[in-house]
C-alpha cells in the first residue's frame, strides 16, 4: 500500500477547518526523505527501513501516517499479509529534537478502529491515544491530528492501543527517536536502529497468527528474519550507538561479539554517564528500549543477535519427538511413502538438516523458511532469526556493504594434525600417609 498524499492532504484540511487549526501547506519547505536537521549528530540508520519525512508548517513539524494492509517480505521466500504504517511493518522511523513542536495526522486504512500511542512520551493526556479512556476510536477511513512539544529525548515507540493483540501481532509498530536540542558528549558517528519483535506464521500459512502468546516462529529485527537483515556497516574506530526496542511477547538477551559496549540510554533518554556500565549482553525487556555505544575497534564481521538460542532459529516446532541418537535406518522411506516430501530430523543433532535444507535437498511446506539459512564464506552459519552482522573495516566511508571479512589478514583458528591422541598431563600422585614420600611432593604453580 503506498501512502496517498492527496487523501491524506485533503483529511488534513477537512480536521484542520473543523478545529481552527492554523495548519498549512502554502508555501510550506519539504526536507528530501529521512532528513531530519539535529545539529550535525549522526541520522539514523533504521535497518531495513527509512526515517519519515516531515514539512514545516507555521513552526511545526508535520508529519503524515496512514495505517493500512499489505503483503510484507520477512525473507526472499515467505511473505505475510500484514498490517503497518505507510506501507511497511516496522513504520517509517519518525526522528525530532528536543523541543519541537510536532503535529502527526493519521489517516485509517484498516478494516477496524485504530488509534496511535506515542509509548514514552511525555504529553497531554488527550494525545495519549488510549482508545475508549483518552479519545474515541479512530474508524475506517477517518483522519486523526496528534499535536505536542517535545519535552525529553530518548529512543521511543509508537503502536496502537486499539484492538492491540491483533494489531501489534501483525506488525503495527515504529520507532519514536527525539535527539537532544543540546551537542552530547561524547558524539556517535553511526547510529542503528531496530524493533525485536515476533511472529506465529505457521508453516505454509500467509497471514500471522494474533492468537499465539508464547510459541513463535518467526525471531525479526525490524520485521527481517537473517539474512534479509542489513548489516551494521561501520569504519574501524568509529564511535557506534545501536538502539534496540523490544514490541515482542519475550525479553531478548542481546549480545555482540568482539567488542564490548556501555549501556548509555533507553527510553528515559541518555543517562548521566555515572549510570553508564559496561556489558557484552544486554537484557531488553518488552516494552523497553536501550542504547548501546561502543567504539569498533575491532575489524571484522561479527554478529548481533539474541542470545536465546530459538530465537536466532526460523519456522521452530513444539512438542515435536527428538530423534537425536535414535537409529533411525529406513524410517525416513518408510514414513514417506505415507508422507510425501517427510524428512527426518537428524539423528546425530541438526547440523546436517540444516546442510540438506540450504542445499536444496529438502522441500520445506509452503512460505515457510528453513530454520537457518544464513550463508557465509566458510558455509552455513547456522542461524537465522534475530540476528544481524556487524562488520567492521579500516577506512570505510558510507553504507555500501564491503562483503566478507579478509580473515586470512588476521590469526584464525585452524584444523591440526596430531600423531596421537592429546592426553592431558596426569595430576601428581600424593603418597599415602602411612609411607615415606622418597622425594618431597612436587609444587605446581599456575599462573
Amino acid at each position: 500500500m503506498t501512502l496517498s498524499r492527496r487523501k491524506l492532504l485533503t483529511g488534513a484540511a477537512t480536521l484542520a477547518a473543523a478545529t481552527a487549526a492554523t495548519a498549512t501547506t502554502a508555501g510550506a519547505a519539504t526536507p528530501s526523505p529521512g532528513t531530519v536537521p539535529h545539529h550535525g549528530r549522526a541520522r539514523v540508520k533504521t535497518l531495513n527501513g527509512r526515517s519519515l519525512e516531515w514539512r514545516m508548517v507555521d513552526g511545526v513539524k508535520e508529519f503524515y501516517l496512514t495505517a493500512g494492509e499489505f503483503d510484507h517480505e520477512f525473507a526472499p521466500g515467505c511473505r505475510a499479509r500484514c498490517w503497518g504504517y505507510n506501507g511497511s511493518t516496522p513504520g517509517p522511523t519518525i526522528e525530532a529534537v528536543e523541543g519541537d513542536r510536532v503535529r502527526f495526522f493519521l489517516t485509517n486504512e484498516l478494516p477496524e478502529p485504530t488509534t496511535i500511542h506515542w509509548h514514552g512520551i511525555l504529553l497531554p493526556n488527550g494525545m495519549d491515544g488510549v482508545g475508549g479512556l483518552n479519545q474515541d476510536y479512530i474508524q475506517p477511513g477517518e483522519t486523526w491530528v496528534y499535536e505536542f512539544t517535545l519535552r525529553q529525548h530518548g529512543t521511543h515507540l509508537y503502536h496502537p492501543h486499539a484492538d492491540e493483540m491483533t494489531q501489534v501481532a501483525f506488525g503495527m509498530m515504529g520507532l519514536f527517536i527525539i535527539h537532544p536540542r543540546e551537542t552530547v558528549d561524547p558524539p556517535v558517528d553511526r547510529d542503528f536502529a531496530f524493533i525485536l519483535h515476533n511472529w506465529a506464521l505457521h508453516p505454509g500459512s500467509f497471514r500471522p497468527d494474533p492468537t499465539v502468546m508464547t510459541e513463535f516462529d518467526l525471531w525479526t529485527f525490524n520485521s527481517k528474519v537473517f539474512p534479509a537483515i542489513e548489516p551494521l556497516i561501520v569504519g574501524q574506530d568509529e564511535r557506534v550507538r545501536i538502539r534496540v526496542a523490544n514490541m515482542s511477547m519475550h525479553n531478548h538477551p542481546i549480545h555482540l561479539h568482539g567488542h564490548r559496549f556501555w549501556v548509555t540510554g533507553s527510553d528515559g533518554g541518555r543517562w548521566p554517564r555515572s549510570l553508564w556500565r559496561p556489558e557484552v549482553t544486554e537484557v531488553v525487556g518488552v516494552g523497553q528500549t536501550r542504547d548501546l555505544e561502543f567504539v569498533a575497534d575491532n575489524p571484522g564481521d561479527w554478529t548481533v543477535h539474541c542470545h536465546m538460542s530459538h530465537h536466532t532459529m526460523n519456522a521452530m516446532g513444539h512438542g515435536i519427538a527428538s530423534p537425536i541418537g535414535v537409529r533411525q535406518g529406513d524410517l525416513t522411506d518408510r514414513v514417506r511413502a505415507q508422507l510425501p516430501g517427510f524428512r527426518a530430523m537428524g539423528e546425530n543433532g541438526m547440523h546436517e538438516h540444516i546442510e540438506h535444507v540450504g542445499m536444496g535437498h529438502m522441500q520445506g511446506p509452503e512460505n515457510t523458511l528453513p530454520m537457518a539459512m544464513g550463508e557465509g564464506p566458510f558455509g552455513p552459519i547456522g542461524m537465522g532469526g534475530m540476528l544481524a552482522l556487524l562488520k567492521v573495516r579500516p577506512g570505510q566511508k558510507g553504507d555500501a556493504d564491503p562483503g566478507w571479512y579478509d580473515s586470512a589478514r588476521v590469526p584464525r583458528a585452524r584444523r591440526v594434525k596430531v600423531a596421537t591422541s592429546i592426553v592431558p598431563p596426569a595430576a601428581p600422585t600424593v603418597p599415602a600417609a602411612d609411607a615415606p614420600a622418597a622425594h618431597p611432593p612436587e609444587h605446581h604453580h599456575h599462573d
